[in-house]
């Protein structure tokens, strides 16, 4: 299963970008023989500020056709590490060829575009800016991929 991360906005070169090029490289070691990868980075910019209605049309262009939808909301469930894996190789067991994570600007992501997501997801009841929220979806899908191999990276 193809992993997919689209966001608006554009990362510019830094601590961020290494964390979630580390991470994301990793990840791809890893989930290539669990069936999860590789992992694929698509970012929008509205230019014309027209704000989240005009940053969902562009996510939804970035979208993979078919895929399994992810949304990156503070009104969504938060899960334990080990539950993110079990949702993750419920998908890829179940078939989905792609899975897309989306990250919405600074006011958040559109109700249509967030009513569409087969999930949302939180990291906690506290808003995160938008490139550490990368980092930290990154970092999880790395853990994620090592719990479902067994390894000791995470340690509960």
């Amino acid at each position: 299963m193809r992993v997919h991360v689209c966001a608006v906005g554009r990362l510019k070169p830094g601590p961020e970008r290494d964390l979630i090029q580390d991470y994301a490289t990793r990840f791809d070691r890893t989930g290539r023989a669990l069936g999860l990868g590789p992992l694929a980075f698509a970012e929008v910019d509205d230019r014309k500020s027209g704000g989240p209605g005009a940053e969902a049309r562009l996510l939804d262009r970035a979208l993979p056709t078919g895929a399994v939808l992810c949304a990156l909301d503070e009104r969504g469930k938060t899960l334990s590490s080990p539950d993110f894996a079990a949702l993750l190789a419920r998908w890829r067991d179940a078939g989905r060829a792609e899975a897309a994570f989306v990250i919405g600007g600074a006011d958040g992501l559109a109700p249509d575009l967030r009513a569409r997501a087969d999930t949302l997801l939180s990291f906690g009841p506290m808003v995160w800016p938008h490139m550490l929220a990368r980092v930290m979806l990154t970092e999880q899908l790395y853990r994620a991929a090592q719990i479902l191999a067994g390894t000791p990276y995470h340690r509960a």
